[in-house]
């Protein structure tokens, strides 16, 4: 992590920042500037009005003479009370209005993230959670941050010069004094950034461990193996080895600052002292000795107002750059600079020497593969674990490009393409599929947004993955809530405010979003009836085979007898594809599919034969 960012890099996240904000809040943004700069001048103003007075008090001076000087401290001692309590509330809203810009801003970039491979990155991840925190209130901080060290170097200024005309020795060891907490304070900034940064995989893990004690899905595993004081000491690991490095810096930082206290009182009691000595040799005024408390206690709140702020300053500006850098994104797949016109599929999806790996460090997972989708046709993949079924898969709707070859639809390449209008052509439902807290019917419509309002759409898809039944069953049918997470405390008893749905059914569901999009031209179906019991599965690829029947698709299953009557099978293994033909064929030839089949088979003989 950079924690020493260049002066042009500081000054460009800070004027971001300031765009931010402003576009975020334009009016409250100067006002809150006016207020702040008004705030500054208030200490300044109290402090002379304060030795005005007592000089004229000193010298019996008249009231009528002494009375607008009463008035003015009383003015300036009301702005005193109130400033700060106006400038917080509109500091509170100048965060909440940049929190609802930033989160905007910060995903619509990552909406630009068309593929999967940075999301799997563990230090884009980092990165990600830092701005997601530092998105909230970061700009608006740095932007506080800069006005706050504007104000204070305007109350600095001021006393600074009070002190000049009275004791220009006394003004110079104060601001000489002030160098030491600057520098400290930098210094104690960029480390803690390092600290924040170097405990995010650690961080990482303890919300893992977190989330997994907390999961619904895991719960069953966990209690029935007793899995949760093992992950409860792993989270309690983690979280303790992050607070130890963050309490060693906390202990820096409070032996740094206890040092910087230690000068400033010794600097003050000096000035105190010297002020005294000065007043005794009839050198000052009694309203030249508050004037000179004031202003020495005035420059030393404003020199540690100043260090702080530009010490926040830092460390936000560290962080924001985060956010800058999500924010700031381009795509992650390339862009193609001319794009083309994707065709209607009529002749077919061709893998042409496709070679690709998850990362450099990784081995291939398809090493060379030509395969041919036929328009209208259904091809079927099978294959151990491991194989490159799915990743085939992915690549089809483009969540990755080919390390090497192409993947051709009607003889265009799908890098050439923009992927918005790829993915527009096709349907798909993985077998690592969502589970959205959302209403039956929203869950089936995100399947296609522009007919998610269209109940007899809805009601159609669900039909035809047998879904239909068991939503209509539900309290109120397509409109219950799949979730059990939203509840106020009054619908806590309610059975109808939320209900849990099985595997199964959740798998059902998902079928049904992705027959919604059953006008795309080419359907993926990876492992579409992994969660269902005998008679579920038979109904499910009996409608699936009606949904085939004259559409180009591509079926993923570990079951053989799902996919026997594919126009077309690829036995994939070590990442290429090692046959290709229908299944009487490959039965024939007596190779790795039928091997796999007649394994199967045997299975299921085996259990009717007992």
């Amino acid at each position: 992590m950079n924690t020493s960012l260049g002066a042009r890099r500081v000054l460009s996240l800070l004027w971001a920042a300031v765009r931010l904000t402003r576009q975020a809040a334009p009016v409250g943004t100067p006002l809150y500037l006016v207020l702040s700069l008004l705030g500054g001048v208030v200490p300044l103003a109290t402090a002379w009005c304060t030795k005005v007075l007592l000089d004229g008090l000193a010298a019996h001076g008249v009231w009528p003479a002494l009375l607008p000087w009463a008035v003015a401290l009383a003015m300036a001692g009301l702005m005193a009370g109130l400033l700060p309590v106006t400038t917080e509330y509109l500091k509170q809203r100048l965060d909440r209005s940049v929190a609802v810009v930033t989160m905007d801003r910060l995903y619509r970039a990552m909406a630009r993230l068309t593929g999967i491979a940075r999301m799997e990155d563990p230090r884009f991840r980092d990165k990600l959670r830092l701005a997601q925190q530092t998105g909230r209130s970061g700009p608006g901080q740095l932007v506080d941050d800069g006005i706050g060290a504007v104000q204070a170097t305007v109350t600095l200024a001021g006393f600074l010069g009070t002190l000049l005309v009275i004791d220009a020795g006394m003004a110079l060891i104060v601001l000489v004094a002030a160098i030491p907490a600057l520098l400290a304070n930098l210094r104690l900034s960029r480390a803690r950034a390092r600290v924040l940064w170097s405990i995010a995989p650690t961080e990482r893990r303890e919300v893992f461990y977190a989330e997994l004690l907390a999961s619904l899905d895991a719960a069953k595993e966990l209690r029935l193996l007793g899995l949760g004081d093992l992950f409860r000491r792993r989270m309690l690991v983690e979280l303790t080895a992050g607070h130890a490095v963050v309490e060693g810096q906390d202990r820096r930082d409070a032996r740094m600052h206890g040092l910087l206290a230690g000068l400033t009182a010794a600097v003050a009691a000096g000035g105190l002292l010297w002020a005294v000595w000065l007043a005794a040799h009839g050198k000052l005024s009694l309203g030249d000795i508050a004037i000179f408390v004031a202003s020495v206690g005035g420059v030393q709140g404003a020199l540690q107002s100043l260090v702080s702020r530009l010490a926040s300053a830092h460390h936000s500006t560290l962080l924001f750059d985060h956010y800058e850098e999500i924010e700031s994104q381009g795509p992650d797949l390339p862009v193609p600079a001319e794009p083309r016109r994707l065709p209607g599929l009529r002749s077919g999806i061709e893998l042409r020497d496709v070679w690709f790996r998850y990362a450099e460090d990784q081995p291939w997972v398809l090493r060379g593969v030509n395969l041919t989708i036929s328009h209208g046709r259904s091809l079927a993949l099978v294959g151990l674990n491991g194989a490159g079924k799915s990743t085939i898969s992915k690549l089809l709707c483009r969540f990755y490009d080919p390390e090497r070859g192409a993947i051709l639809w009607d003889g265009v390449d799908l890098r050439d393409v923009p992927v918005e209008e790829l993915r527009g052509r096709i349907g798909a439902v993985f077998q690592d599929y969502m589970c959205y807290d959302l209403s039956a019917a929203e869950n089936i419509g995100l399947g296609d947004v522009s007919g998610m309002e269209d109940r007899e759409r809805v009601t159609a898809a669900a039909r035809r993955a047998g879904a239909h039944d068991i939503v209509a069953g539900l309290p109120r049918g397509y409109d219950t809530l799949l979730s059990r997470m939203f509840f106020d405390e009054a619908d806590r008893e309610d059975p109808e405010t939320g209900v849990l749905l099985s595997g199964g059914q959740w798998q059902r569901l998902a079928l049904a979003r992705a027959f919604l999009r059953d006008r795309r031209e080419l359907m993926i179906l990876d492992e579409p009836s992994s969660g269902l019991d005998a008679e579920a599965e038979y109904e499910v690829h009996s409608s699936l085979r009606r949904h085939r029947d004259g559409a180009t698709s591509v079926l993923i299953s570990h079951r053989l007898g799902a996919v026997r009557d594919a126009a077309a099978i690829a036995v994939l293994a070590e990442g290429r594809v090692v046959e290709l033909g229908s299944h009487d064929e490959l039965i024939a030839t007596g190779g790795e599919y039928a091997r796999l089949f007649r394994l199967q088979a045997s299975g299921y003989e085996e259990v009717v034969s007992r």
